[in-house]
């Protein structure tokens, strides 16, 4: 039989918004979890005067709290491989920014 080989191809994908997905949602906290060999991604939102009393209050070096109350924004489930290809779109767009940052440097 023959091999079964992975390969990836670019193809123009057009997403239209449903109800819920027409206006961005705002989250500033993530967390990834596998079970099972699928990946849920968190994305939640934490009040920024919440996270910035806790900073202050870890700089003061006071205890800071032993947990903190945000929303969940939304939930998504995907497979290993999509979580592995979502990786490498992450780095191309970090590393994009990073070379975008950077000043040019005359000869």
């Amino acid at each position: 039989m023959g091999e079964s080989k992975d390969t990836t191809i670019a193809l123009n994908v057009r997403l239209k918004h449903s109800e819920s997905s027409a206006h961005p949602r705002a989250a500033n906290y993530t967390n990834v979890g596998i079970a099972q060999g699928i990946a849920y991604l968190d994305f939640g939102f934490i009040e920024p005067a919440l996270l910035a009393a806790v900073a202050k209050t870890a700089k003061d070096g006071q205890a800071a709290p032993k947990g903190l109350e945000g929303h969940l924004v939304t939930r998504v489930a995907m497979d290993v491989g999509s979580l592995t290809r979502l990786q490498k779109q992450i780095q191309q767009v970090l590393g994009s920014l990073s070379t975008a940052q950077k000043p040019n440097k005359k000869a």
